[in-house]
């Protein structure tokens, strides 16, 4: 009966073209809307590193001054470098890694892709080794540094796939040597693709911007002054430190810092210790504040970082309600349709196709309505989202139709129609064959 239900759908469509062509308009522009607006809300809130985000945590402590103070207040969003090491000697994770953002001049090789004596600034992060194996990072050619390498303050880095194909066409640069600031560090791993959105690790920085191109140690970054880009907080004197803000000393949280914990257990105990260590902190004096800390998972953690941005948030609701104004506008036509046909449906009912029967005629050609929407919402999503790549949003290039959102687009405007379909369908299956055939 459904093949049947579609013919005649087809040859309702083309008695009434100019009314189809209103429905399936108002449908595709509804959906083209709502389907930008819902695959950015998709790419911002989505979960970057799904394999491990419920074992990944972000510990946060209370390290500031009694100045300013108000009861209630969340701890700060990042460490101190004396709290970062402390807890990284500690070593109370599976993993854990300290890091924080930089930028570096890269000085191209002589036989590079960029011409010699071209030098140009790429984003860098400063990171200790279990950084990789923790992220799942991906590896084209090579791998991470070792521990030990952290600790002998080695020159060595790792870098982007990207940064790779720009400096060496692509090919296996492991044990190549690269300058950077002027110093010669050994290539020891080139990533593969990777880009999770947002940059959960980092929310400090632009947290949908691409991945950074080059990773050299923590500790190496220190010795040779490298410089570092993000937010940092200072309170107190900041100026007798050797090395002022970055100092081991510095009263200053400017570190990301991370730990995989593998069990509920495991999760319980570190946030014991993180209390216990904020109490010893106190009691050294070094913390003046009361005992407060915090352990978010990833996805914990983006929401109290606000990752999918308000606006974003707010163009969501307003194009569902667009789509809900152009379903009204479906409603209006269907029923005009239907109840156009009054005539016809009586004779049929005369003949003895039951109510039920009429209502399935009805919501099939809503549906197909709804069908040829979607196909035209698809190319106005399509077209949309182009138009968000261009701005210069962060995060405006992950703007993509994936398969998930491809589907959606076609289910969400089939139900949408259907909807829509229901009142004029139920009108028409009431309409009095007996008055019908009276009037002809």
């Amino acid at each position: 009966m459904f093949g049947y239900y579609f013919q005649l759908a087809v040859r309702s469509f083309k008695r009434n073209r100019a009314l189809t062509a209103l429905m399936v308009l108002a449908i595709a522009l509804g959906i083209g809307a709502s389907m930008t607006t819902l695959t950015v809300f998709h790419v911002l809130s989505g979960d970057p590193i799904p394999s491990k985000s419920d074992v990944l945590f972000y510990p946060r402590l209370e390290p500031r001054s009694m100045e300013g103070f108000t009861p209630g207040d969340d701890p700060e969003q990042q460490m101190t470098r004396f709290d970062a090491e402390a807890l990284l000697r500690e070593k109370r994770g599976d993993r854990q890694a300290l890091m924080t953002g930089g930028g570096l001049i890269v000085q191209p090789p002589a036989n590079g892709k960029a011409a010699a004596g071209d030098p140009f600034m790429a984003e860098s992060r400063y990171t200790t080794a279990d950084f990789f194996p923790m992220f799942d990072v991906p590896f084209a050619h090579g791998g991470g540094w070792q521990a030990s390498d952290d600790a002998a303050r080695a020159r060595v880095a790792v870098i982007s796939k990207e940064l790779n194909q720009r400096l060496f066409g692509g090919a296996n640069s492991v044990g190549r040597e690269l300058t950077l600031e002027q110093t010669t560090f050994r290539i020891i791993g080139v990533l593969d693709h990777w880009r999770p959105a947002p940059k959960f690790f980092d929310m400090t920085n632009d947290r949908f911007s691409a991945i950074e191109q080059v990773y050299v140690p923590f500790w190496t970054s220190r010795e040779l002054n490298l410089g570092t880009r993000g937010n940092m907080n200072c309170w107190g004197d900041t100026g007798a430190d050797e090395e002022g803000t970055r100092g081991i000393n510095a009263p200053c949280a400017w570190l990301q810092y991370w730990v995989e914990l593998g069990s509920p257990a495991k999760v319980a105990a570190y946030r014991a210790y993180l209390e216990n260590y904020s109490d010893q902190q106190r009691a050294a004096g070094r913390y003046e504040r009361p005992t407060n800390v915090r352990l978010h998972s990833v996805m914990e953690w983006l929401d109290e970082m606000n990752a999918v941005p308000g606006d974003v948030r707010l163009q969501v609701w307003l194009a569902f309600g667009f789509l809900l104004v152009c379903l009204l506008n479906t409603v209006g036509l269907l029923l005009a349709k239907f109840l156009g046909r009054a005539s016809h449906i009586g004779v049929r009912r005369a003949l003895g196709a039951t109510r039920r029967s009429i209502f399935a005629q009805c919501l099939v050609e809503a549906g197909t309505v709804g069908l040829a929407g979607g196909i035209l919402g698809l190319g106005l999503a399509w077209l949309g989202l182009w138009a968000v790549r261009q701005q210069p949003a962060g995060y405006a290039e992950l703007a993509q139709l994936d398969g998930r959102m491809l589907l959606t687009t076609f289910v969400l405007a089939i139900v949408a129609s259907l909807l829509a379909g229901l009142l004029p369908a139920w009108r028409a299956c009431l309409v009095s064959p007996a008055m019908q055939l009276k009037t002809q």
